[in-house]
């Protein structure tokens, strides 16, 4: 079965971009503040720091899930989100409660197979990456958060110039103007903006980066870079994925911005690669260093 379309209402032009500003506006200064304290918490308080944080990321990991589940599978197949609630809970726990990262990703792995048995036969690819899209969420945060040293640096560095990202592209958008980036996935989606998103994420990023000593400045900026520009490529992505399946946006959980989802899209694409390179140049228990250390 292939999906309608996806049917947008259209609002008059000047409107658009206005009517959602100050609850997005409203909606930051409560999430991002909270964000900042959960990844500080470990900090000052270890144990209860890293569980607190363990269970802000299983959260909105579940959020995630929910909110693909509705889309791709419809609201009422709950058994699929019971499967993969079930998968991205035990996973959580292992890596936080037993520090066994690798045997968490294997839950999830197995957790995706559980889900295309269950779910209907033409969507089984659809509704199994939705698990492994939320768990990566998962697990992308807390690979990074494990490193002793410079678990806070790195999230707070992902943080940044994922927001930067959002708030310099937006305003740059506005501003500018100009050619459509991808106008039959996001039509408000310019290259000015595309280009502002990544030069504030730069400064954000380096910011982030002096305010930690951290040396190799320009390694830092170039990796800033290539983050911002997978952050949006990811928003691109849930915004195909949303069109794809006939829906404006994810959920309606956060005003001024729909779901989770469509609020984490792109700081998920960011903190899986940036997890994945770390790891690549360091080890699974030092992600962060691999990310921030050259």
């Amino acid at each position: 079965m292939v999906a309608e379309p996806a049917t947008v209402s259209q609002k008059p032009k000047g409107s658009a971009g206005n009517s959602d500003l100050v609850p997005r506006i409203l909606s930051a200064i409560v999430l991002a503040p909270l964000a900042i304290v959960v990844a500080w918490l470990p900090e000052v308080f270890p144990l209860p720091g890293i569980w607190i944080f363990g269970l802000f990321w299983l959260l909105a990991a579940l959020a995630i899930w929910w909110e693909w589940n509705a889309l791709v599978s419809g609201p009422g197949n709950r058994l699929l989100f019971f499967l993969g609630g079930a998968a991205l809970t035990l996973s959580m726990f292992i890596a936080v409660g037993a520090d066994r990262t690798r045997t968490s990703i294997l839950i999830i792995i197995l957790g995706t197979l559980a889900v295309g048995v269950f779910a209907r036969a033409d969507r089984r690819i659809w509704a199994s990456g939705g698990l492994l899209y939320a768990g990566a969420l998962l697990t992308a945060p807390i690979i990074l958060r494990h490193d002793h040293d410079f678990g806070l640096a790195a999230i707070l560095f992902l943080f940044a110039l994922v927001w930067a990202t959002d708030i310099a592209g937006y305003f740059a958008g506005r501003a500018i103007g100009g050619p459509k980036l991808a106008p039959k996935i996001s039509p408000n989606k310019t290259w000015s903006g595309t280009a502002g998103g990544i030069l504030g994420a730069v400064i954000a990023g380096i910011a982030v980066a002096k305010l930690f000593a951290l040396d190799n400045i320009v390694a830092i900026g170039i990796a800033a870079l290539l983050l911002s520009a997978i952050a949006q490529a990811g928003d691109l992505f849930e915004s195909a994925i949303k069109r794809r399946f006939g829906a404006k946006d994810a959920g309606k959980l956060i005003p001024g911005h729909g779901g989770v989802m469509d609020r984490l899209d792109g700081f998920l694409a960011a903190a899986a690669v940036a997890a994945a390179f770390g790891i690549l140049r360091a080890n699974l228990g030092s992600a962060a260093h691999g990310l921030l250390l050259w």
